[in-house]
């Protein structure tokens, strides 16, 4: 339709190559946007209603962090919808330039905020496995706000100089054509970013999910000796209250994180290959984005397929929806 083709013509469609293939092809990005924006809005706003009428999450201190995720989730889906209007909509009036440099900053930032959050995480379930009688003392509701703000603080602050012309923050999958053409990426603001921020964040996931998967191994196979030495009812207890109730739960978490580094994998290597000038493919530009960014759905999903007490949560909201209508 003539509509579509105002779209092909004023905004960037990286993987058409003639002018009808062009057409098809942002009819394709259009669907593809608009349904990770409308699944990342609707399961993150599903994850924050379960969080509030399950009080039973809240025992577990990442729930503060859990949380986070999910808000930074939803900011994620509503910052798309930026361009899935502008792929609805004619974008007259609209300035390219600071429209790129906003949305890839936000999205930028956001996605900061969910890396750290599971950086802290995994520290958080690593103290709880090797200083249980502490932890309490270590981890507290008032130390949990301190550290997420100052995430937010620290994941605004190091994308901050991209505004100030040194490189781009991250964003690729460019709708704008100014984003492909004009705003180029800068090799020192990438290695400043991967040093400061991905290289930290899995080093410190590694690290702590290690040890957490070897003592939790170590203790599982002292539970088994005791068993086979003293077989009652008291060693199955002890080992029933064990940390088996931790290990499950670092268990969904090294999921959740697991399936991030997975997601997010390709769009790294690209960026750092793209800022080398070593690779530049508009094509591998946007699927890598877009991959990436569905990870704020997926998110909703692993954590309702994998821990019993949110689907609980999910099964009673889902009845007094049901009731009330």
């Amino acid at each position: 339709s003539s509509s579509v083709m105002n779209i092909s013509e004023h905004l960037s469609c990286p993987l058409g190559f003639g002018h009808y293939n062009a057409v098809d092809v942002c009819i394709l990005e259009t669907v593809v946007i608009v349904l990770l924006t409308f699944l990342i809005i609707a399961g993150n706003l599903t994850v924050i209603f379960v969080f509030h009428c399950a009080p039973l999450l809240h025992h577990y201190t990442t729930s503060y962090f859990i949380q986070t995720m999910a808000y930074a989730d939803l900011f994620v889906g509503v910052s798309c919808l930026v361009p899935t209007l502008s792929l609805l909509h004619y974008p007259t009036g609209v300035h390219e330039s600071l429209t790129c440099q906003v949305f890839g900053y936000i999205i930028s930032v956001l996605k900061s905020v969910s890396m750290a959050c599971l950086a802290c995480i995994s520290v958080d379930r690593y103290l709880a496995i090797t200083k249980p009688l502490s932890y309490n003392q270590l981890v507290t509701p008032c130390r949990l706000r301190i550290c997420i703000s100052l995430i937010w603080i620290y994941s605004c602050l190091i994308f901050l100089p991209s505004f100030f012309g040194w490189g781009k923050p991250g964003y690729h999958g460019d709708i704008f054509e100014w984003c492909a053409t004009s705003w180029l990426t800068n090799a020192y603001f990438t290695g400043f970013i991967v040093c400061l921020l991905y290289a930290p964040a899995a080093f410190v996931i590694c690290f702590t999910y290690f040890h957490i998967f070897k003592i939790c191994r170590q203790h599982t196979k002292e539970i088994n000796d005791r068993r086979a030495r003293f077989p009652s009812h008291e060693v199955d207890a002890a080992g029933e209250t064990g940390h088996s109730p931790d290990r499950r739960y670092a268990m969904v978490l090294f999921r959740i994180t697991s399936v991030f580094y997975v997601l997010w994998l390709p769009y790294i290597i690209y960026f750092l290959l793209e800022s080398s000038r070593v690779l530049e493919s508009a094509a591998l530009s946007f699927l890598t984005t877009w991959l990436a960014i569905s990870n704020s759905f997926c998110n909703c999903v692993i954590y309702s397929l994998s821990n019993s007490v949110f689907r609980l949560g999910l099964r009673r909201l889902s009845e007094t929806i049901c009731s009330s209508c």
